[in-house]
């Protein structure tokens, strides 16, 4: 897999709860990929792309790493980005 939807990225890699959470959350303009305000949840990320998030009074910049078939568990899913903000 080469590409995948940003709404089912942000969901597998537990950015939130829901995969229709992640597209309202695209939609609303609270994400952007590679410093670029993105609004369609089908936009298809890469790996190395960056993915900024705005979400509950915080910002997350991730930078997409790999993909997943399945949603799993936080273990699984923390393998999916790399937290850039951890650098600081």
């Amino acid at each position: 897999m080469e590409r995948q939807r940003l709404d089912k990225w942000l969901w597998h890699a537990r950015v939130v709860k829901a995969r229709t959470s992640a597209a309202a959350l695209v939609e609303a303009g609270h994400v952007r990929v590679n410093g670029v305000r993105e609004k369609a949840p089908g936009h298809a990320v890469k790996i190395g792309d960056v993915v900024t998030v705005g979400l509950d009074n915080s910002v997350r910049v991730l930078k997409v790493v790999a993909f997943a078939e399945r949603r799993g568990d936080a273990t699984a899913a923390r393998v999916l980005y790399e937290d850039l903000r951890d650098r600081q």
